[in-house]
């Protein structure tokens, strides 16, 4: 069997195991406790959950959703994590076979774990976002020099659009978390790339926005419609990139 199709089954099955971690890490950190610490437990009853019950998606299936001790309902967020942590890897791993894909899929589980987190609490750790800065820093599509140039001007165009809602409407609009994220993937995909990440984010939160017809003192989490934009736009990206490594050259133009 060819090693190439064995980078999207196993990516995707790395990424539905590091989706249950990140479902935890979304639930636990806002509130102040440790992921890292103690074992997974039933957030209903406490019962330390055994080894089947943890299998990403089969064992929230198998308990159709509940304890199987109390009946408390399993959080949804835990099997919708899962799943979308798996589709990244499967995506990257399809779209750029190779140690090229895992680096995209690793893009995509932390921008997955700032969207998880930003999406529950308004809230994009600083800790993540500089881990999304680094590994872009080593790893980004763009040569290292459009990548550095690319990060300063990712947060510089959102902290100035903050400092001009703040200065217009004498309140924030904006927080230091999105210009700092925004930044972070410029270094993965350079500054052409970041209009389409914003554009997409800004047409997701329109839809959200009719959707649930929300009003205009109503928040949207940025971040998790800024991460999105940016792993679309990855996979675009990439796919291109492995096609003609040339075209990273005339992107936007």
């Amino acid at each position: 069997m060819p090693v190439e199709p064995l980078w999207p089954l196993l990516l995707g099955l790395l990424g539905s195991v590091f989706g249950s971690f990140i479902a935890t890490v979304a639930i636990r950190w806002p509130e102040g406790r440790s992921a890292l610490r103690g074992r997974s437990q039933c957030d209903g009853c406490g019962r330390t959950l055994n080894g089947f019950e943890l299998v990403p998606l089969v064992g929230y299936l198998a308990l159709r959703g509940r304890c199987r001790t109390c009946g408390a309902a399993i959080a949804p967020s835990h099997p919708v994590t899962e799943a979308v942590g798996a589709l990244i890897g499967l995506a990257a791993g399809f779209a750029v076979p190779g140690w090229e894909g895992a680096a995209g899929a690793l893009f995509g589980w932390l921008l997955l774990a700032l969207a998880a987190i930003d999406l529950r609490a308004f809230w994009l750790p600083n800790e993540l976002t500089g881990a999304l800065a680094l590994s872009g820093t080593i790893l980004g599509l763009p040569p290292l020099a459009d990548r550095l140039i690319s990060g300063v001007a990712g947060f510089a165009v959102l902290w100035l659009v903050a400092a001009g809602y703040r200065r217009l409407r004498g309140r924030e609009g904006l927080g230091g978390g999105d210009t700092k994220l925004f930044g972070a993937i410029g270094l993965w995909l350079g500054w052409r790339a970041l209009p389409a990440v914003l554009l997409i984010a800004c047409l997701l939160g329109l839809g959200v926005a009719l959707v649930r017809r929300m009003r205009a003192t109503d928040r949207l989490p940025l971040g998790t419609l800024l991460a999105a934009g940016a792993f679309v736009v990855w996979l675009w990206l990439a796919s291109s990139l492995a096609q003609r490594p040339e075209a990273y050259l005339h992107w936007g133009q």
